[in-house]
């Protein structure tokens, strides 16, 4: 309907696309050691790519973009590249 909106809550949100959509982005080993403590150390300074579920949990990490997407297509999920 035009000019309608939707408010959701920040855990409605977090689940908009569960099953459905993997999020793809670029992101250094620097920052994904920071946002997940509990990942095996890794050398610091290292492009690597990244796929999420909806809800922002890494399923995959890897160095090479055709890799997320490859993983994203063996998870049934739709990628999306988030900048």
């Amino acid at each position: 309907m035009p000019g309608t909106s939707i408010r959701l809550s920040k855990e409605e949100l977090a689940h908009v696309g569960e099953g459905a959509i993997g999020y793809v982005r670029k992101i250094k080993s620097d920052d994904m050691a920071r946002r997940f403590p509990g990942m095996p150390d890794m050398a610091p300074g290292l492009d690597l790519w990244a796929l999420f579920a909806a809800n922002g949990a890494p399923i995959l990490l890897t160095n090479q973009r055709d890799a997320a997407l490859q993983g994203a297509a063996e998870n049934e999920l739709t990628p999306v590249s988030l900048h």
